[in-house]
């Protein structure tokens, strides 16, 4: 499933979020030239060496891309850009705030001059507003956004494990980007997109909201735990195992105090009769879970649990989901090409017809004079711009 294919992307991307929205439409058949810095590339290529001397955030977010390294703060170099956007559908860009405006590739400018463009800036909190200038890091804007106040334990904030608020941006950059490239079929018009981390979080946060709605408490931080419904969270078997489990309704919850707790008459017990009484019972209700529990191997549990039936989970390390069963039985793991060889890679989620592309994770560069070729440039131009630091 390739419809992007015939759609070239121009990406001034940097980090996560817009290196993740342009794999996502790279995936999905888009040419994406990823512009980076000459010598050094995105910087997010030096975050670690996990990946056999490659770096883990860069080798997920930048498969299936072209490589052109360009300083566009140069006239020389930011007229090659102009050229390569000039032809593009689409221009993403995801630099400090006002970088882009400041060197003429501002949205307005841009699409006055190409009204078929469609341009997509991401940024930490979006413009004009008193937080426009500020630097957003994935963990101020977790924190902005209110995320921390209901992640962790009642006695420390947690953040999550993830750059959640990144990923947030970057998907709706490219859901937005694939709305855009619709109605432009429809009308030839190009749009502005204007993504901010901030807002994304924020929409990602609607439950919390309005569970606090109107002054009401907010749900407490719980760890693995639900804030709000009970029981739903982890479990210890008595071989030490942690077993996650979930109860989402009233027929889950007579299923489960018959089926696995042995105990029928619990289900109607006025502190455990509906969601809101165990919760304010929780604690003297986790009793009871825990003892039928510690009884119990997790293996045991699990299949008592898979037989009500209720949701459960193992509590799996990394090295398990690499491993894990269900992933290898949908042959969702392909091999992606690196500058330090074949990687695995996890297949796009939804398309089931054919193969996804799998193509490389371009080396700084490797991609540069291909590029510019394209654009009429002869080797010995290449070659003057190379001595001079602009490519």
């Amino acid at each position: 499933m390739q419809p992007l294919r015939g759609i070239t992307v121009v990406s001034l991307e940097q980090a996560v979020a817009a290196p993740y929205a342009s794999r996502q439409l790279a995936d999905l058949g888009a040419r994406v030239i990823k512009v980076e810095r000459p010598g050094t590339g995105d910087f997010a290529r030096a975050y670690d060496t996990r990946v056999r001397g490659l770096s883990s955030h860069f080798v997920w977010t930048n498969r299936n891309k072209e490589s052109l390294t360009l300083d566009f703060k140069d006239p020389r170099g930011g007229d090659l850009l102009r050229r390569l956007i000039a032809d593009a559908d689409v221009f993403l860009q995801n630099l400090a705030p006002g970088a882009a405006a400041r060197a003429g590739l501002g949205a307005a400018e841009l699409r006055a001059r190409h009204p078929g463009l469609i341009v997509c800036d991401i940024s930490g909190y979006g413009g004009p507003g008193p937080y426009e200038g500020r630097k957003a890091y994935d963990l101020m804007v977790q924190s902005e956004a209110g995320l921390l106040s209901v992640t962790g334990t009642p006695d420390d904030p947690a953040k999550v494990g993830v750059s959640v608020s990144d990923i947030a941006a970057g998907m709706y950059a490219y859901s937005s980007i694939l709305g855009a490239l619709l109605e432009r079929g429809r009308t030839g018009q190009g749009a502005h997109l204007d993504v901010s981390m901030l807002e994304a979080t924020v929409e990602w946060m609607g439950f919390p909201l309005y569970y606090s709605f109107d002054g009401a408490e907010p749900p407490p931080r719980a760890g693995a735990a639900h804030a709000t419904i009970y029981p739903y969270g982890p479990f210890t078997a008595g071989d030490g195992k942690v077993v996650m489990m979930a109860i989402q309704n009233e027929r889950e919850w007579r299923g489960f105090c018959a089926g696995f707790l042995d105990r029928p008459e619990l289900a109607e017990h006025p502190d455990y009769a509906a969601n809101a009484d165990r919760n304010r019972h929780r604690e003297a209700l986790g009793g009871l879970i825990a003892a039928r529990f510690a009884e119990l191997t997790g293996a045991e549990a699990t299949e008592l649990l898979s037989a009500v039936p209720v949701a459960n989970a193992r509590v799996n390390t990394l090295a398990e989901v690499w491993d894990h069963p269900q992933l290898a039985a949908r042959g969702r793991w392909h091999q992606v090409p690196t500058p330090a060889g074949p990687v695995p890679a996890l297949a796009p989620p939804g398309p089931t017809g054919g193969a996804p592309r799998m193509e490389a994770v371009p080396a700084p560069g490797e991609h540069t004079r291909a590029v510019l070729g394209e654009l009429g440039l002869s080797e010995d131009a290449v070659d003057a711009l190379v001595a001079d630091g602009v490519v």
